[in-house]
């Protein structure tokens, strides 16, 4: 129900992807009038009396709409009912109502948003985290990088991916304090093998591909995420304009055009649509707000790909094997803070 576009965009998504998988299944949660025209044999509904809004205030969505659509599906993960949630709707709503009702994994002190960004290796990037907390500390970004070595071993097999820290150089002199912390925290980990950290990284380094994941706050990732959206759209527009000017910029568009359309699909957002929530007792998955039928169709893959990797059971042998350097942490923050006392 949620996103933009509501069920005019999901439902047809929702069907294709049935016929692309014919393993799985779909419920689909929200208001029965709206979902009535969607028929499939694998697809069950379940009734929601409610909706989130875009603009609804997280108190509201989670105090107040007991019944929506949001916090029924996510239900239906804790219940055991759905392997995995994937929603359009309100990033904030879901964060909040998914850390209710599903609660953190041990170890974990706040989920993450991770997504995947293209990069010139052909591949993608994970970065997290993108928008879930916007001031992290040190620790923080330690059990991000966790997580993220979770999702990636998951999803592509590969079970040392590689981490970089993002900072506004490579050295190690360079940084705010607590980015410097937490490199220092990363090297600790990578020496007791529990992750496989290969330094600093810059900006660029994330669509160059210099490593599989790439941790930061979410403030810094949310802007990241948002500038590689809208270099997409600016190769779209270019594309429309230079096909409206002169015969020469016709001709040279025309020329061009089969490198340009290839790097369009490259740096399409729609392609790598779909952002785990990391760090909680299931799987849910945030599909962007404005995600098209394609988009949504990736989100929902993503879900997929996740639940019969066994994304969730990853996670907690990464965090089970990290627990003595998470626990360390713990130990010293608790001793620092009696110390000030």
């Amino acid at each position: 129900m949620g996103g933009d576009h509501g069920p005019r965009v999901t439902l047809p998504a929702c069907r294709d992807f049935l016929e692309r998988h014919p393993q799985a299944s779909l419920l689909l949660v929200g208001m029965p009038d709206a979902l009535s025209s969607f028929s499939h044999p694998r697809a069950t509904v379940v009734a929601a009396t409610e909706v989130v809004g875009m603009d609804d205030p997280v108190e509201v969505a989670l105090r107040k709409k007991r019944d929506s659509s949001m916090r029924v599906a996510i239900q239906q993960v804790k219940d055991g009912a759905a392997q995995a949630a994937v929603s359009a709707g309100n990033t904030g709503a879901l964060m909040a109502i998914a850390r209710y009702l599903l609660k953190t994994l041990d170890g974990i002190d706040r989920p993450a948003i991770a997504p995947q960004l293209p990069n010139s290796k052909g591949g993608a990037t994970t970065v997290l985290d993108l928008g879930a907390n916007v001031d992290c500390d040190a620790e923080d970004l330690l059990q991000f990088a966790v997580l993220g070595s979770a999702l990636v071993s998951a999803l592509t097999g590969n079970e040392s991916p590689s981490v970089g820290l993002l900072n506004v150089g490579e050295e190690a002199i360079k940084g705010s304090e607590t980015i410097k912390k937490a490199s220092q925290l990363l090297r600790k980990a990578a020496n007791s093998q529990d992750l496989n950290f290969y330094g600093n990284v810059e900006g660029n380094d994330i669509f160059k591909g210099t490593t599989d994941i790439v941790v930061c706050d979410g403030f810094v990732g949310n802007i990241t995420l948002k500038a590689t959206e809208g270099v997409a759209s600016m190769i779209v527009d270019f594309l429309r304009i230079e096909y409206s000017n002169g015969l020469f910029s016709k001709l040279a568009a025309i020329i061009s055009y089969p490198v340009l359309k290839a790097l369009k699909k490259r740096l399409d957002h729609r392609r790598y649509n779909g952002a785990a929530l990391l760090g909680l007792r299931g799987l849910v998955f945030k599909s962007h707000g404005s995600a098209d039928e394609v988009a949504f169709g990736h989100a929902l893959d993503r879900a997929y790909d996740a639940a019969r990797n066994n994304l969730l059971d990853r996670v907690r042998a990464r965090i089970a094997h990290a627990a003595p350097l998470l626990a360390r942490q713990e130990s010293a923050a608790a001793d620092t803070a009696a110390l000030h006392a």
